[in-house]
């Protein structure tokens, strides 16, 4: 099964839980053990599983991240993005997770989120739910 949800971001770098999201999805589907697949078809935004707790660690990771590939570099590539594309190398475009009982088996500080490095804009996720 799969399906594909419109996530609106609000910021150029922004961070939006889509766990609720993703939980639905699994328990909407015919299986009640299997792995989902959370997928951003996007070279500007990544999906990636981390702390729901504490507020500023995403702050903290997006801020490294800037560190490490600043918005204005001496990039090469044709459009004002690149730092956002290096972002997204990093952070991956996708993440497993595993699901019994129809719930995702998560720690209890994760959650899956969808980090924009190139907004705001509307991105499209792709949840497939498999045996």
């Amino acid at each position: 099964m799969i399906r594909r949800v419109q996530v609106k971001t609000r910021a150029r770098d922004d961070w939006v839980d889509i766990t609720s999201t993703v939980r639905d999805v699994v328990r909407g589907s015919d299986l009640a053990e299997g792995v989902v697949t959370v997928f951003v078809p996007h070279t500007t935004a990544g999906i990636t599983i981390q702390e729901n707790a504490d507020p500023p660690l995403k702050d903290d990771i997006t801020n490294a991240l800037d560190r490490i590939f600043p918005w204005r570099g001496s990039y090469g590539h044709c459009e004002d993005n690149a730092a956002s594309h290096m972002k997204t190398c990093l952070m991956g475009s996708s993440a497993q997770v595993v699901f019994e009982g129809r719930e995702l088996i998560l720690g209890t500080w994760q959650n899956i989120f969808l980090c924009e490095f190139d907004g705001p804009r509307t991105r499209q996720v792709v949840i497939r739910v498999s045996p």
